[in-house]
């Protein structure tokens, strides 16, 4: 089978790959279409370590069924899924406990990192076990259902967030889980949500997507600006979703005494924490990562018009187009946000 390769650093390549292993209890998916993330482009030039090559990255995908184990009873060829990034075990405490992203087992497709090698779905075919799979209904585009799992994180960190109807919410950093995390926080109940970057096409898209206010972190004062527009109270919680000791420090100022900031993003493996704004106001931090159960919600809230992510699909391109795409996206051409490729 076809599949893009990254061989060396920078280096990515369309090469015959052999065909996925299947064993009893595997799906081997017919690749649909598999967005290009953000960690993929980090993995492509080595900077996150997580992608050491030879590996076929990959883990935002949907398709169709090609076949099945023998033990696999849930599923038959042709039905149209996507699935978790995450390869969890099933079997392990949190498994048990539905907490399949801190699975003590945990894999993540596409990812090599020393420790195991997953290929993922940059490729025309890639088998999974079965129980990671979701089933995606007939109205919902494959170009759609990719960016499911983008979405199931946004979803997640969202779950995390302590939000109440009617509540204020900062996203700080709308890239595409920023973005998506506008439209899940507003789902939650937020009742003014504002949107923060240094981008000023992102943040249109923003208030295009749901955002109240789409503030410019370079030219306002955002926690003045955040005093101002909640009476000088301060917003009830925040998501950072970026990962810097700047953004996580701006997105602490602008919560209220009491209020709660959900940590998205890890750009740096470190931040500093004005730590006696924290103890002081008694603010409350949660870590986020990955997805744990969200992905039906994803589905029905994608499939009901209640997410949009239309508006942040750039482009659609075959697998051959992969390695110029990937390139473009590296050098952070202006105007770019997903593109999905299609094996």
């Amino acid at each position: 089978m076809k599949a893009l390769l990254l061989k060396e650093y920078k280096k990515l390549e369309l090469t015959d790959m052999p065909e996925p292993a299947l064993g009893p209890t595997d799906v081997l998916v017919r690749v649909k279409a598999c967005g290009i993330c953000g960690s993929d482009v980090h993995g492509f030039d080595g900077s996150t370590g997580r992608r050491i090559p030879p590996i076929v990255m990959g883990h935002e995908a949907a398709g169709v069924v090609a076949s099945v184990g023998s033990a696999v009873t849930a599923w038959r060829a042709g039905d149209r899924v996507t699935f978790d990034s995450t390869v969890s075990c099933g079997d392990c405490a949190y498994c048990r406990a539905g907490q399949v992203n801190l699975c003590d087992r945990r894999r993540v497709l596409g990812v090599s990192c020393g420790e195991y090698r997953q290929h993922g779905a940059f490729a025309e075919r890639v088998a999974l076990p079965q129980h990671i799979l979701y089933r995606l209904p007939d109205s919902l585009p494959f170009e759609y259902a990719a960016l499911i799992e983008t979405l199931s994180v946004a979803f997640h960190a969202v779950n995390r967030t302590p939000v109440r109807l009617g509540d204020t919410a900062v996203v700080v950093g709308t890239g595409m889980v920023g973005l998506l995390a506008v439209q899940a926080v507003r789902l939650a109940g937020a009742g003014r949500v504002i949107a923060v970057d240094i981008d000023d096409g992102k943040l249109e898209l923003a208030r295009r997507l749901g955002a109240d206010e789409a503030l410019d972190a370079r030219r306002q004062d955002l926690p003045g600006e955040v005093l101002r527009l909640t009476a000088g109270r301060g917003a009830d919680v925040a998501l950072e979703v970026v990962g810097t000791t700047a953004t996580v420090q701006s997105a602490i100022a602008c919560l209220r005494k009491g209020g709660a900031l959900t940590l998205v993003g890890n750009l740096s493996p470190k931040v500093e924490l004005p730590l006696q704004a924290v103890v002081t106001r008694e603010l409350t931090l949660l870590g986020t990562c990955g997805s744990a159960g969200e992905y039906p919600a994803c589905i029905d809230a994608m499939a009901r018009g209640r997410v949009q992510v239309a508006p942040l699909i750039t482009a659609r391109a075959p697998l051959e187009d992969g390695p110029a795409w990937f390139e473009r996206l590296h050098r952070g051409e202006p105007g770019v946000m997903k593109v999905v490729l299609e094996p």
